[in-house]
């Protein structure tokens, strides 16, 4: 009854002062209520807006809302003058709580004007919540290459209904990123082609305004079944001579078995018998009837090797093809006359002395006349090939020097013409270089080989044409041994007072400190040394990635110095105080200090820098007397100095003065990276039960792996799969390590130590010690012997590499000898023109070629372009001679490859290049035992 007066009353009022404001209009809603969700014990609260109104009222479920417990704002709006009312009321969880309907708990709004009222519409209100037990789970599964993936996932049951989203290793999957993945059907993930990356644990997630929800996770697996790669060719018959075996191979690694897939069926190797001739030597067949009595009072006869020929690499027969012979018994005839029947004088007789005038005179006469025949024989066959040919077939074979001179009888030293010519002297190396222990083999040099070239023209031999036998004949003319040393051998010259042969010098004393200050360390410190001499050579510090090429006469003649290079182990000092440069290669020392050089010495140095310019600012740097350190120069920019060769995995520093150097880099995008080599090793513990898995993670040079392999070697670990590389990113995210694929029945590991992780700074600003991560593993019965797991290794958004591992475990394993390839070398320094892939002769023709102004451009600035060294040419201009200093960058840069086919076909390419200007094409022909073999015709005239 209070209500209903209170309205009337409402209505009174309106009616006596509201009447002249109206416009004549229903009431319109510029607010209605909308629907809600009461979370937990929050009331909601629900508003009305409208114009024009005099009153607005609540009704829910039917009742009207009592007038106090709404709130009312008013205001007249501009401009029309019509009043706008706003209402709003609070819901609580009790009241929809205690209302029994058949329909959710609602309301909606009532407002008057002096036309009548208007209805909003209704809004419901309902208490939000989520189940906790999901519908249905997803799965795992194992899925082959190729197949597809799906996992469904039904949330639990809400109010209002939950999103599900889905997480792959604790990351957001996204079908917008990629499109192989779908996520919208009916909440499950589909993915169409599975890929080796889609390997993983995934994750369902629901949730609504109330909560949360994950589902177990669920783990799938990418299998790739192997498939056999294509049979290699037929091998050699294993027999020189004779019936023989012959067999070819092929891997299952097209693709290999990854992930648990099937191995591949069938057999790797097929064998077939063979059959190789054997060699059948020459012999000689008749001789030919005595020819006719020449005007020189000579008859000849000749015969040949044809019975039999030589075949199947059969020597050729022994003696002379031509056999002369007097067909007057001495009695030659001159001037139709016999010697006998000239007249002389009774009583005079022709003096002794007048007899050995005339025959001095006729030997004399026959000598020039042969020599003007071959002169102009040699002439002629010069004149189609030109006089200055540097034969590249030397190049593509190795630069082995020979000529055509069959081998003298009694010579030791002398290869025999039937023996294959020795092609090892230039070996091909990768990592660390371990030099041949044998004699040097250089021709003696002709004197018309070190004349300067007026117009290069170069002859390129395919590289097969030293193989096929060309170099049978060749003559090697053996020199003293060469100075070769083994690693950490320091020779002991006499000479008296430190010297090394006479005028030598010795500088031992800075070696010395350096052992004595490595001892005060407590760490030995990676060191070689050598004597060289005028000759130069070659000096390595073995499987570290870091060598010392001293060129032909970089120290004076009748001068010997010992050099040594050392690798730095303790804590750097080279980096700034303001902590942005890291270390990218090991500090190298060489010397002595007091060495003194005519030319630039080739330093090498491994470093693991990602090269690119615009990532990184690199630097070369060197330690002064007071230990300080300096910067020599900026990769990137011009100097006169110092050079720098930066390739993928070493730089080649060109430098004068013996020092202590080292790359240091500072990041100038985020993009910038470094890389890691990743190795596992693995060995059983004491108990026989728990096998210990190490994982390491090192700057990618050979000096820092070196230092994982000879802890390994101590702990008795083996190597479980081939070390593998990954890039590490500048972007300031950490680097986790986690171990995968368990054996669930056969091993456990501890909980909560399967993924372990390092800092960005540890990973990025470590240079000398290596970070180590281990995993123990327990297997639950002595006969579980076979162990497969995978051990990832990612940089929080950033790269990731597997560490796939099957091994065999065994009680004996302790006594193993552990797996390591290169783990010694004992010959680090080599000196002479072993040490060298180019020999010294054609170094000097290329020299004297291109050192010279030429009209045609044909200039040491065109040699450096060929060989794509022809950034900061301002330093090899104030070099003495460029293209010497230009060959020994090319020579340090393509140390590992042995071959010298670029440096073959830059010469080639500029003959073409040169001979655009000419008129002439020359038809050069190889030939082998006098017959053409192959030919090629291009342009050679510069």
């Amino acid at each position: 009854m209070t209500d209903r007066l209170q309205r009337f009353e409402s209505l009174r009022l309106w009616s006596r002062d509201g009447l002249s404001a109206m416009s004549g209009t229903l009431p319109h809603f510029l607010q209605e209520p909308d629907d809600a969700y009461i979370v937990k014990s929050n009331p909601i609260k629900l508003r009305c807006r409208a114009r024009p109104a005099l009153q607005i009222f609540f009704k829910c479920n039917g009742e009207w809302v009592h007038q106090n417990q709404h709130t009312s704002l008013e205001h007249t709006e501009l401009g029309t003058g019509l009043k706008i009312r706003e209402v709003m009321i609070n819901v609580s969880r009790q009241q929809v709580e205690d209302f029994h309907g058949p329909e959710d708990y609602w309301c909606l709004c009532v407002a008057w004007s002096h036309l009548g009222t208007s209805k909003s519409r209704k809004a419901t209100v309902r208490i939000a919540y989520l189940r906790k037990n999901f519908e249905q789970e997803p799965q795992g599964m194992e899925v082959p290459i190729n197949g597809m993936i799906v996992l469904h996932c039904r949330p639990p049951e809400g109010v209002p209904a939950a999103e599900v989203e889905w997480l792959k290793n604790e990351e957001l999957v996204s079908s917008i990123e990629d499109i192989n993945i779908d996520t919208r059907a009916d909440h499950n993930l589909i993915i169409n082609e599975a890929r080796l990356s889609d390997s993983g644990n995934y994750t369902c997630l629901a949730s609504n305004i109330v909560a949360r929800r994950r589902s177990a996770t669920a783990t799938v697996i990418v299998f790739v079944n192997g498939g056999w790669s294509s049979w290699t060719d037929w091998s050699e018959c294993n027999v020189r001579c004779g019936r023989g075996v012959q067999k070819r191979t092929r891997t299952c690694t097209n693709p290999a078995p990854l992930n648990g897939g099937a191995f591949c069926e069938g057999m790797s190797v097929q064998k077939s018998t063979c059959t190789s001739p054997c060699p059948e030597d020459g012999g000689w067949a008749k001789w030919t009837m005595w020819s006719v009595c020449s005007s020189e009072c000579e008859r000849q006869r000749t015969r040949e090797c044809t019975d039999p020929e030589p075949k199947h690499g059969g020597r050729l027969c022994d003696g002379a093809a031509l056999d002369t012979d007097n067909c007057t018994g001495d009695l030659c005839i001159q001037d139709r006359k016999l010697l006998h029947d000239v007249k002389v004088p009774q009583g005079e007789s022709l003096p002794n002395n007048d007899v050995a005038l005339y025959s001095g005179l006729a030997a004399g006469v026959v000598t020039v006349v042969v020599l003007v025949i071959a002169v102009t024989l040699y002439r002629r066959n010069q004149s189609e090939y030109g006089v200055d040919v540097i034969d590249s077939s030397a190049l593509t074979g190795g630069f082995q020097s020979f000529s055509f001179k069959s081998a003298r009888q009694g010579n030791p030293l002398l290869m025999n013409s039937s023996m294959q010519p020795d092609l090892t002297v230039s070996r091909t190396y990768t990592g660390p270089i371990c030099f041949p222990d044998s004699m040097e083999k250089e021709l003696i040099p002709e004197p018309a080989l070190f004349d300067p070239l007026p117009d290069l023209k170069v002859k390129v031999h395919s590289s097969f044409m030293v193989s096929l036998g060309v170099s049978e004949r060749a003559e090697y003319h053996a020199k003293a041994p060469s100075q070769t040393f083994p690693r950490g051998v320091v020779q002991e010259i006499g000479g008296g007072g430190g010297t090394l042969g006479g005028r030598g010098k010795s500088q031992l004393a800075p070696v010395q400190s350096a052992l004595l200050s490595s001892m005060m360390t407590g760490k030995r410190p990676l060191r070689t040394s050598g004597v060289f001499g005028h000759g130069g050579g070659r000096l390595v510090v073995p499987n570290a990635g870091v060598s010392l090429l001293v060129p032909h006469g970089a120290i004076e003649e009748d001068t010997t110095w010992e050099l040594y290079m050392s690798i730095t182990q303790q804590d750097s000092s080279a980096l700034s105080d303001e902590g942005q440069e890291i270390l990218l290669s090991p500090e190298v020392t060489y010397g002595p200090p007091g060495l003194t050089l005519s030319c630039p010495v080739a330093l090498t140095i491994a470093h693991c820098a990602d090269v690119n310019s615009e990532d990184w600012n690199i630097k070369l740097k060197r330690q002064t007397q007071d230990n300080s350190w300096e910067k020599v120069m900026t990769v990137e920019e011009e100097s006169t100095a110092s050079y720098c060769l930066l390739d993928t995995q070493c730089c080649h520093l060109l430098v004068e003065r013996p020092g202590c150097y080292a790359l240091v880099g500072e990041a100038l995008t985020q993009e910038a990276g470094k890389r890691l080599r990743l190795a596992a090793f693995g060995n059983m513990e004491s108990n026989f039960l728990n096998y210990s898995i190490r994982v390491y993670c090192v700057n990618d040079t050979p000096h820092a792996f070196q230092e994982v392999v000879s802890v390994e070697r101590g702990r008795g670990g083996r190597l479980l799969e081939e070390p593998k590389t990954l890039l590490f990113r500048a972007n300031s995210f950490s680097l986790q390590v986690s171990i995968q694929d368990i054996p669930q029945f056969l091993w456990s590991i501890k909980p909560f130590t399967t993924c372990q992780e390092f800092s960005f700074s540890q990973v990025w600003c470590s240079s000398q010690s290596p970070l180590q991560c281990a995993f123990s593993l327990e297997r639950y019965s002595p006969a579980a012997n076979q162990l497969s797991c995978k051990i990832s290794v990612r940089q929080v958004k950033g790269h990731e590499q597997i560490l796939q591992v099957y091994t065999t475990i065994a009680e004996s394993e302790k006594d193993t000898v552990p797996f390591f390839t290169q783990s010694d070398c004992t010959i680090t320094s080599q000196t002479g023109s072993r040490a060298f892939k180019i020999p010294l002769s054609i170094r000097q023709r290329i020299c004297a070629t291109f050192d010279t102004a030429n009209a045609k451009g044909k200039d040491w600035q065109l040699l450096a372009q060929k060989l794509h060294i022809d950034r900061n040419l301002g330093y090899f201009a104030c070099q003495t001679s460029p293209s010497a200093v230009i060959l020994s960058l090319w020579e340090a840069q393509h140390q590992e490859r042995g071959d010298l086919d670029s440096l073959a076909s830059a010469l080639e390419e500029i003959g073409k290049v040169q001979s655009k200007h000419s008129t002439s094409v020359d038809t050069l022909d190889f030939v082998e035992g006098g017959d053409i073999t192959y030919s090629q015709k291009y342009l050679v005239c510069l």
